[in-house]
Parts: structure tokens; C-alpha cells; sequence
């Protein structure tokens, strides 16, 4: 008999906007704290609490957090994030918007979620050699933070194809944290088919 894992759930980008205004945080979206945070998970980085509480003020541009409960919120983030990048069930999810917000809020936080990935990533990454499938994946999100949307622009039709990219972008970040994190589950190669 075999005992089920129950991954971790990320907590809701409302939840975590509340968290962040709370704290005087301007400078950053929830989605962009997020994606930071997998970008340096990606590269390789691993934080104690303390270090990883002193990273993500220095981020954030405030000078330490105000509330215990922000402090226990941010790392609970951290670590829900690198379990799911570690499941190898392929759980990992990005903190974005919920479907029933504005398409441009949420194309928007998708923008925002893969710059702060490719600076966390850039941080942390050293001088680990690239695929050439990691190098496309950097490049393609590096295309998408520079996005920006016109809702005049956008309609119900664009759903779909923003759906698609969301998904694209969870494997692409799957695929840099298990090529630059050996060892760890899921397997690149696995991942590499997956992504083409």
C-alpha cells in the first residue's frame, strides 16, 4: 500500500498582494516576487530563513518586515515554491492572477512573473554552462517580460493563447531548475521532450 504525497499549495496572489501593500511594498508584484524567487531557486541558490528574510526585503526595497506573520507567509512562499519545482509529479505553479481577473491584468502579471525569474536567475546562476534549450527558454522569457498590454487590445479570444504561454512558461521554468539543479526531480531530458 502505497502512501499518497500531497504537495503544497501555493497561496493566492490576493493573498499575497494583501501581504506585500501591508508591508509598504511598491516596487514589486506578488508575481514578480514569485518569479524571483524560482529564478534564484532555478540557478541553484538556497537560503536559511534569515538570509532568504534579508534577500527578499533588499528585493522588495524595505528595510526589514513589520509583521511576523509577513516573515512566515514569505518563507512558507519559499518553501512551497522549491517542493513544487522538486515534484516530480511536475506540481509547480506560478503565482499569477486568477482566471476571472481582467486577460491584461493577467498577461501583465505573466510579464512581470518571467522578469523577476530571469533576475533571480541571473543573480544566483554563476557560471553553470547552458543547454541550448535553456538559453531558448531564457530568451523566449525575456520576450514575454517585455510584453505589455493594451486591454482596447485584448479580448476572450486572446484566452486561450494566454493560457498556452502560462504553460509554456511553468515547463520552461521546470525544465532551468532540473537542468541547473542536478539530482533534483523532474528529469531535463523528460522535460526537454515535454517543452517541444
Amino acid at each position: 500500500m502505497s502512501v499518497e504525497k500531497t504537495l503544497p499549495e501555493l497561496p493566492g496572489f490576493d493573498a499575497v498582494a494583501d501581504l506585500m501593500i501591508s508591508e509598504g511594498v511598491l516596487t514589486l508584484s506578488p508575481a514578480e516576487l514569485h518569479g524571483l524567487m524560482t529564478g534564484q531557486l532555478s540557478a541553484g541558490a538556497r537560503f536559511d530563513s534569515d538570509t532568504l528574510l534579508r534577500v527578499l526585503c533588499e528585493l522588495m526595497n524595505v528595510g526589514h518586515l513589520e509583521q511576523e506573520g509577513s516573515q512566515l507567509a514569505l518563507l512558507e512562499l519559499y518553501q512551497v515554491t522549491l517542493s513544487q519545482l522538486q515534484d516530480e509529479e511536475l506540481g509547480f505553479r506560478l503565482l499569477l492572477p486568477d482566471d476571472d481577473q481582467a486577460i491584461s491584468q493577467r498577461v501583465d502579471a505573466l510579464s512581470s512573473w518571467c522578469s523577476g525569474f530571469l533576475a533571480g536567475f541571473g543573480m544566483y546562476l554563476g557560471d553553470h554552462s547552458m543547454s541550448d534549450t535553456l538559453r531558448e527558454g531564457l530568451q523566449d522569457f525575456s520576450e514575454i517580460a517585455q510584453v505589455s498590454s493594451d486591454p482596447a487590445e485584448l479580448n476572450d479570444d486572446d484566452e486561450a493563447g494566454l493560457l498556452e504561454l502560462q504553460e509554456y512558461v511553468r515547463m520552461a521554468a521546470l525544465y532551468m531548475f532540473a537542468e541547473c539543479n542536478p539530482g533534483s526531480e523532474p528529469d531535463p531530458e523528460a522535460m526537454r521532450k515535454r517543452l517541444h
